[in-house]
């Protein structure tokens, strides 16, 4: 059974990072992969860069339409989570080419600033060039809550975070209010 890997959180000076492409994938980088899938399941997000679970390379995981069903077994924490509905979809070494005048504002969250959310306006549309985790270079135009997903992941790998597009008194607003509840 796949383990997950523990989450990088806000102060974490590792997420203002840059990550670093990768060169090779290889079976270390397909474990990598199967564990940011089920850290994320577990953590319930919909999208996770290596850089949240520690690891500076260029590595995306993303799935917008799973549903989790728990299974419990006898014995103390012993629960498997079933993933249903999945559409898992992986960006290595993921660059966008093209992005769309027109925006669309989310309510975004991350993973890594737990219970925090903020409205971010980013491009509507973008298409990103990635590998797949077969190595086959790919081309993929995606929109909407995909395109808000893909955008705030590369800005991790990058060392942006979702809070960095806020004023800086929303910033130090919402940091605060994580300081004191995180």
């Amino acid at each position: 059974m796949t383990k997950p890997l523990p989450l990088i959180t806000y102060p974490n000076p590792l997420l203002k990072q840059i990550s670093k492409p990768v060169e090779q994938i290889n079976e270390s980088i397909r474990q990598l992969v199967e564990q940011m899938f089920v850290t994320m399941y577990r953590e319930g997000g919909i999208g996770l860069a290596a850089v949240q679970v520690g690891v500076l390379l260029r590595v995306i995981v993303c799935d917008l339409s799973y549903e989790i069903k728990h299974h419990h077994h006898s014995g103390p924490c012993n629960h498997d989570l079933q993933i249903i509905n999945s559409s898992k979809k992986c960006f290595i070494n993921p660059i966008i080419t093209d992005f769309s005048q027109e925006k669309s504002i989310c309510k975004e969250g991350c993973l890594s600033f737990p219970n925090l959310r903020a409205d971010v306006s980013r491009p509507k549309t973008v298409t990103v060039s990635y590998l797949d985790i077969d190595g086959k270079q790919c081309i993929e135009q995606l929109t909407d809550l995909d395109a808000t997903c893909i955008q705030h992941e590369i800005d991790h790998l990058n060392g942006i975070v979702f809070v960095d597009y806020l004023s800086k008194i929303k910033q130090k607003m919402l940091l605060n209010k994580l300081k004191k509840h995180g």
